[in-house]
Formats: structure tokens, C-alpha cells, sequence
């Protein structure tokens, strides 16, 4: 299988004073504010950190699912945080925060799924930076 997405960024302005804008393909994103304020403080908007964040729980999870599947288990609930840590113009960290209710596993098959998970995700295989993960079955 291949496909290729899109998104798109405008910037108008300098880097302190300036504002822009990311649309996605799907239209999820549609002109969402970016600035300063989104990315280094705390304005209304997204910054590409958390779109990092967002794109890597999302990945991890779906990955998850699918190792979960063929090995005969129906996830009831996979919930995960990813934490992106920015630090000095690098993102030096992504921690994946796992919380899942899979009927009949075992508390090790469950670690090992998702390690495994997160090796085999094609957006950790992606990212250049240090990624852990903490995994809770419930």
C-alpha cells in the first residue's frame, strides 16, 4: 500500500510578531492559527509540537490495535498520551503514556505488543529523538 497526504503552513510576518495558518487534506485542520503565542506560550491555536503529539498517539495506537488483532484480541479501550518535549530548538524527548483494557491478555503480552507497537509505528520510525513509553492494563 502507498498514499501520499498533505498539509499546508502560511507564515506572514517575522518569527515574534507574525501569524499563520495549517490546513489539512482532510480538512481537520482548516486554516488553524499558528504564532508565537501557540507555539512558546499559550495561545488560542496548534504549534507543531502538539500536531507531533497528536500524529504519534494516533499512529502508536492504531499500530497497537493491529498487533492486538492478530494476535486474537479485541481491544476494549486503548487510550494514549504522547508528551513532545521541545527543549533549546530540539525535541528531545516523545513520551507515550498507554492505558488499555484488552480482555484476556496478559499483563506481559500487553507490554510486549506494545513495545513492539512502538518500534514497528511508522511515525516513532520517523522521529529522530527519544521515545519511552509507560503502559497500565486495566
Amino acid at each position: 500500500m502507498k498514499f501520499t497526504r498533505r498539509a499546508n503552513a502560511n507564515w506572514k510576518g517575522t518569527g515574534m510578531e507574525g501569524k499563520g495558518t495549517i490546513s489539512t487534506q482532510s480538512t481537520t485542520l482548516d486554516n488553524a492559527q499558528l504564532s508565537f503565542k501557540t507555539r512558546f506560550e499559550q495561545g488560542v491555536g496548534t504549534n507543531p509540537e502538539e500536531l507531533i503529539a497528536a500524529a504519534h498517539s494516533g499512529c502508536f495506537t492504531m499500530q497497537l490495535s493491529f498487533l492486538l488483532s492478530e494476535a486474537g484480541f479485541v481491544p476494549e479501550d486503548l487510550d494514549t498520551t504522547a508528551k513532545v518535549t521541545f527543549e533549546d530548538g530540539t525535541i528531545t524527548l516523545i513520551q507515550l503514556e498507554l492505558s488499555g483494557k484488552v480482555p484476556g491478555i496478559s499483563e506481559e503480552d500487553f507490554q510486549k505488543t506494545a513495545q513492539k507497537a512502538k518500534e514497528i509505528c511508522p511515525i516513532s520510525k520517523l522521529l529522530n529523538t527519544e521515545i519511552t513509553l509507560t503502559v497500565t492494563l486495566n
